[in-house]
Parts: structure tokens; sequence; C-alpha cells
């Protein structure tokens, strides 16, 4: 590290963004990520072990992306360099490469290359590193808030280590809030919360620390210093409110409110009123609810409520929770308001789930019986010994792709589980299922209980191939 370099560092030490203040210097300082920092975890061994494996860390904003790829370099007297995918180009890779040869020459240092958003590098900038990578000339930490099985290159994925971070719990996010108040790079003892302005920090971070220490930041230092000399500064939910320009959600992901809101949200999708949908989303997005589960709810309700009254709403909906995945916040509320918008005007229908349910029911009490002997794996040497496929009928065989022979076990027989609603397609679905159950049941059950006579086993070439 240059002069300047160290000069820098030292200015934001004390008087840069107090989430730059507090930034863990050890693994063992860094809040959350606990599935990553176990004894004995890759990353703990490439820390603690100075090894050379190039790593990819995978998460949402504020999750110890940065912190992380820090205490690397700081581990095994290495050299930092950093590159942001955002304005560096395969001029600035190439030199930072380079450097990282000649300080290897000279000094025996190795290099960590930290970049950020490094799905934002073109496919020829992240090829650009695969050399270094591959020869352990660089340590390549890369941070991505995108899937990196889409956005970054299958070379240099399979030559890294992929870390996935989640977002910090509430309770991580309170250490860390007590850790800022506490600690003298942060307010030392000089300021306090109260405990709904704590709650409020929590809401508007949403898992993120970097937004945690920012709102903290901004309500902190407007009171600090308006106290008396014994006595910390305070700040309370109106101060915070002030300080972000953001009314407080009531809402507490943990209790009443979060299954009181969530409900009233599949509720109002249910009764059809888009609008209010609209609102509790809202509500939930703002208040820091995590989307996943949002997202899961509503795929949930695209079977249960809406069905086969509009089949494309299930597709509409997982369409909406990968878009989330891909994309992330705030840009996948978009995505997710359509899936809302499209299951609350959807026709709807709970047959779906009425139909498994009752399935289930009878399973459970014991009404079940042998698969019919002509549905059975005739594949194997001797099953037709057993009389396994002999008069499976192969539908494309038949007109309509469809003829009468027995599916169900015997105590089965005439058992309807699906009952279709009037509503959208599954007004048109009944038509085609009273057909298919009459023309099922009709003549040509091969058991002979409806009258037909059995084809041979063998007789058809087709029915012997497509038998299995």
């Amino acid at each position: 590290m240059n002069l300047f370099d160290a000069g820098l560092e030292r200015a934001l030490a004390t008087s840069g963004p107090l989430a730059a203040r507090l930034r863990p210097r050890t693994l063992d300082d860094v809040v959350g990520q606990r599935h990553l920092l176990a004894a004995g975890s890759p990353l703990r061994r490439l820390v603690e072990g100075g090894g050379t494996t190039s790593v990819l860390l995978w998460g949402p904003p504020g999750t110890g992306k940065t912190t992380l790829a820090h205490v690397i370099a700081g581990s095994g007297q290495r050299r930092f360099r950093e590159l942001s995918a955002v304005t560096a180009g395969v001029k600035d890779v190439r030199a930072a490469i380079d450097e990282a040869r000649d300080t290897l020459a000279v000094s025996g240092a190795r290099t960590v290359l930290f970049i950020d958003e490094v799905h934002r590098f073109t496919r020829t900038q992240q090829d650009a590193l695969l050399p270094a990578v591959e020869n352990g000339l660089v340590t390549l930490v890369a941070a991505t808030t995108e899937n990196p099985f889409f956005a970054v290159v299958a070379p240099l994925l399979s030559r890294s280590l992929l870390l996935t971070l989640e977002p910090l719990t509430d309770d991580d996010l309170r250490t860390l809030i007590s850790r800022a108040l506490a600690d003298p790079r942060g307010y030392g003892g000089r300021l306090a919360l109260d405990d709904d302005a704590v709650d409020h920090v929590l809401r508007l971070a949403g898992g993120d620390a970097r937004r945690a220490l920012t709102v903290l930041q901004a309500a902190g230092d407007a009171v600090v210093g308006t106290a008396g000399a014994d006595a910390p500064a305070r700040v309370d939910l109106a101060t915070v409110e002030q300080a972000v320009n953001r009314a407080a959600v009531r809402y507490d992901r943990a209790g009443d409110q979060h299954y009181d809101v969530a409900s009233a949200f599949i509720k109002s999708i249910r009764g059809g009123d888009a609008d209010a949908a609209l609102h509790y989303l809202a509500r939930m997005l703002e208040a820091g609810e995590d989307p996943r589960f949002i997202a899961r709810r509503m795929i949930i309700l695209a079977s249960e409520d809406v069905g086969l009254a509009e089949p494309g709403a299930l597709g509409v909906t997982v369409a909406a929770a990968q878009a989330l995945e891909l994309v992330g916040l705030p840009e996948a509320r978009l995505a997710l308001a359509q899936a809302v918008i499209h299951l609350a005007l959807a026709p709807k229908s709970n047959a779906v789930i009425r139909a498994v349910d009752a399935a289930i029911a009878d399973v459970r009490a014991g009404r079940a019986g042998p698969v019919p002997a002509h549905l059975r794996d005739a594949h194997y040497p001797g099953a037709g010994r057993l009389g396994h496929g002999g008069g499976y009928r192969y539908p494309h065989d038949h007109p309509g792709g469809v003829v009468g022979q027995q599916y169900a076990p015997d105590p089965l027989v005439g058992r309807d589980y699906y009952q279709p609603g009037a509503n959208g397609f599954e007004s048109r679905a009944s038509q085609r299922l009273a057909f298919l159950r009459a023309t099922l049941r009709g003549a040509g059950h091969p058991t002979g209980a409806h009258g037909d006579v059995d084809e041979p086993a063998g007789a058809s070439g087709h029915e012997a191939g497509r038998a299995r």
C-alpha cells in the first residue's frame, strides 16, 4: 500500500461512512454468514491457510462480500487490488495482472484481485482473467448480486469456489447496531437508540448491513452533540423517520403484522381485488419482507385458488419468482406486481387442491389396491409370465388418442377426485373430462368389467412395444 492509499484509509477510518469505518478486519469480527465461517469451512481454510483458491461471492447487497474480500486479502501478507466492473475494462484487468506479476517477482507477495459486480464484465473481460486465475498469479475474489451460473462464464466459474451469502437476520443487524453504538470507530457510547427506532432501522435495512449502518448514521449524526456531557444523545422513531424521509411501516416481520398482512394479501388476490393486493405487496416490500416469501405464497395460490381456471397463472408466478432471483430488488418488484395483478384478475377455482387432498385422504385411509396387471412394468425378463403388461392398449393407436381401459386400482374404479368448476378454462375442461371418463370407463375395459374382450398380449407390435 502506498502513502496515498494509507492516508486515504486513515481518513475513511475517522470521517468516512459508518459502514467503512466499522469494516471487520478478521473473520471473527464478521456478523452473519455462519454457514461460511464455521471451523474447517472452505472460507476459513482459505483465510487461515493462505491458499490461492479463487472465490466467487454471490449474495444480495450489504451481506459482506467486500468485507470478506478485504479479510482474505489481509491474511498471509497479500497485496490487495480492487477493480469495479462498472468502470474497468480489459486494459485495466491486464494492467492489474501485470502489477501482480511484478509484485510477485520483486517481493514474493501474492495479489488478491477483488472485482466488484463481476456480472457486469463482458465475456471478453472475464476471459482475460482466466490465465492469471489458472496459474495462481492472482487470487480472484469476485462479488456478484446476480446468479453466477448465468452471469459468469463457465471456465471462470469452474476455477473458483462459489460461496453464497444470505441476507443478515434481525439478530445479526441488532449485533451490528450495538457494535456501531459502542465501538470507538463508530459512536463510542455517545449515542443510544430507542427500541422502536431500532425496529424501524431493521425494517428499512431488509437484511442489508450497509443500509442499516447508513440509516443509523443519518439519524445519529443529526443528534450527536445535542445531549449533555454525561448522557448519550438519543435517537427515537421520529428522528429515524425524519433522517431517511420515510414513514415507519407498522409491520413486524416476526409477529402478528407479518401474518396479518400476508393473510390480507392472499385473501385480496383470492377475492379479485388487484388494488388491495398491490397495496399489501407494497407494504411488505417497504417493510423489508423477504420477497422470496411473497413469491412462494403466490406460487401456492396460483394452484390452490386459480388452478386450471387459468392454466397460465402458475407459469406467470413461477416466472416472477425466477425474475426475482435473476434481477433482484428493486427492479423485480415489477415482475411481482405483474404476477399479483394476473392472479387477482384470473378466474378462480379450488378444484386442484380439493382433488389432490381427496386422493391423499383415500390413500391414508387405506383405499389403494394393486396396480392393474396390464399397467405394470413389462420390460424385464419374466414379466410376461407374470402377466405384466398383457392387454395394455397404447392410446396413440386409437382414434382421438383415447381408448377404454382401466387405470385406477380396483377399489378406486369410478372414484372422481377432480371436479372442475364453471369458471375460465375449467368450463371447457369439464366437457373434455366428461368425454374422457365416459370413454375410459365404457366399453373396452381390459379386466372385462365393462364387457369388452381383451387384446391378447403381443397381438400388436405397437402394443408390445408400448407395454413398458
